[in-house]
């Protein structure tokens, strides 16, 4: 793996994401706008304060897993994956761009939902403010590389967004969000166990309810960044040099 060429593919794709205003709007608006609908919802009540830090983790893992998955599949069915592939350019080079590009994207996509969120929408967080940023951001990563996982094994955008139920919905369900997994029944809290989203969720909870929050949130968040990481991984050993 060359740092120089997995820089060189992360630059191509956010040139390629700066023309494309609608996937920007759908990456950098939707979540604000649903965080906002969330708060207007529960407006002169308690519910947001409960719930919206862990739908915070929830929309950018949503919306990144979506258009990563579509985006890199795009790419496979228009063969420019196989024309990069025929250069020096290696497959964890290709994937590595791809997460580094999407990741920066990850980035600036927190600061604008989390920002919204806490000074615009009123959330409440007691402990620090970066750590509600840090923890949005290995939530949106971990959407990208489980995005970048799953394109691999799909042949067509609708089986892309057809991953959804199958791997956004579980984790969205077991998450601890609906019902606390501690009260869940013994199966269900220890498949939540082996869950990303969970994690994600816990950090959510703890940095919105604890002063004292870095050290457990920053496990939690340690978690989170390794499942990403081994998607990424996994990703890049899945992705195939020829279109089906």
């Amino acid at each position: 793996m060359s740092i120089a060429r997995t820089w060189a593919s992360a630059a191509r794709v956010l040139r390629q994401l700066r023309h494309d205003p609608r996937t920007l709007g759908l990456l950098l608006v939707v979540p604000c706008v649903l965080v906002g609908l969330l708060a207007w919802v529960f407006d002169g009540t308690a519910v947001f304060n409960r719930i919206g830090a862990a739908l915070l983790a929830v929309f950018p893992f949503v919306v990144m897993f979506l258009v990563t998955s579509v985006t890199t599949l795009r790419e496979r069915q228009s063969g420019t994956l196989e024309r990069l592939l025929t250069t020096p350019l290696g497959r964890f080079d290709l994937i590595g761009g791809y997460a580094l590009a999407f990741g920066l994207v990850a980035v600036v996509q927190a600061l604008a939902a989390s920002g919204f969120a806490v000074w615009v929408c009123g959330l409440q967080v007691a402990g620090p403010a970066w750590l509600l940023v840090a923890v949005a951001v290995a939530d949106a990563v971990l959407g990208t590389a489980l995005g970048l996982f799953v394109s691999a094994f799909a042949t067509s955008e609708f089986q892309a967004v057809q991953f959804m139920p199958a791997v956004i919905l579980p984790q969205f369900l077991l998450c601890g969000l609906l019902v606390p997994r501690a009260q869940m029944p013994t199966v269900l809290s220890r498949v939540s166990d082996v869950l990303p989203l969970s994690y994600a969720v816990d950090a959510m909870g703890t940095v919105t309810t604890r002063t004292d929050a870095a050290g457990s949130a920053l496990a939690d968040v340690g978690i989170v960044a390794g499942f990403a990481l081994g998607a990424v991984v996994l990703g890049a050993l899945t992705l195939r040099r020829r279109t089906p």
